[in-house]
């Protein structure tokens, strides 16, 4: 942890900071991993408000 003391005797902390990195395109399978997972969600999410629209 980074500390600093100014002229009054305060202390300051600071938090170390991450390095930082470029990510990364991702790989052909993980884009279809992320359209699948997609397309779950969106028929999850339109089920629950078909669902609620019925009981309504």
């Amino acid at each position: 942890m980074y500390t600093t003391v100014n002229e009054d005797g305060v202390l300051n902390n600071y938090a170390t900071e991450p390095q930082m990195y470029y990510a990364e395109y991702p790989a052909i399978w993980e884009q279809r991993k992320y359209l699948l997972q997609g397309a779950f969600a969106t028929l999850l999410v339109t089920t629950i408000v078909l669902v609620g629209l019925s009981v309504s």
